[in-house]
């Protein structure tokens, strides 16, 4: 089964990233292509890019940055859960993927923003070209969540999903599972 690494880009305490990306993770587990595994970027807690190597040679020295290598290659597929800041993606989330190169080549990934009437989209479509340049392949198929404040539930900590929500996740994780399999024997072979 393959390995799919959801992970939460927002660090901001009282986020409402927290509870999207544990609605996702969970309808993931539920859908059931996929060996699930929730990761918060504000528990790695990631220095702003303080490795001395470039990230294509592989030659970390700081543990954190060899804990996230190997967390990140270890997943077959990702789904990243973003808000929108400021018509962009947050810089917690860009420092996250520059620290490595390799360890996301040739995996699909999968978007599931948020925002106020927007729902991300600015955000997602300026990552695109920087994921398309690790070589992974970003889906067409995403969640686009708006006026994500209004879904959360009274204590703050879930969200209440639309019908629209639940039917966007389903067609993202059924592309996921495809491209997981069909873009493997490219994860296998050694690039030359």
């Amino acid at each position: 089964m393959p390995k799919l690494h959801v992970i939460i880009a927002s660090t901001r305490p009282g986020r409402i990233g927290l509870p999207v990306g544990e609605w996702f993770f969970d309808r993931a587990v539920k859908h059931g292509a996929f060996d699930v595994e929730l990761i918060d970027l504000a528990e790695w807690n990631l220095p702003m890019m303080d490795e001395p190597n470039h990230p294509r040679m592989r030659q970390y020295e700081g543990q954190h940055a060899l804990d996230w290598s190997a967390k990140i290659d270890a997943g077959d597929a990702y789904v990243l859960v973003m808000p929108e800041y400021n018509y962009g993606y947050t810089a917690p989330l860009k420092n996250a993927i520059d620290y490595l190169h390799n360890e996301w080549q040739y995996k699909p990934i999968g978007l599931v923003s948020y925002g106020g009437v927007a729902a991300g989209t600015r955000a997602q479509q300026q990552l695109k070209p920087v994921l398309l340049s690790l070589k992974m392949v970003p889906l067409n198929e995403s969640v686009m969540i708006p006026y994500v404040g209004a879904l959360r539930s009274e204590d703050g900590t879930a969200i209440e999903p639309t019908e629209q929500m639940e039917n966007q996740a389903t067609a993202l994780l059924d592309e996921l599972a495809r491209w997981a399999l069909a873009l493997k024997p490219m994860r296998e072979t050694p690039s030359a």
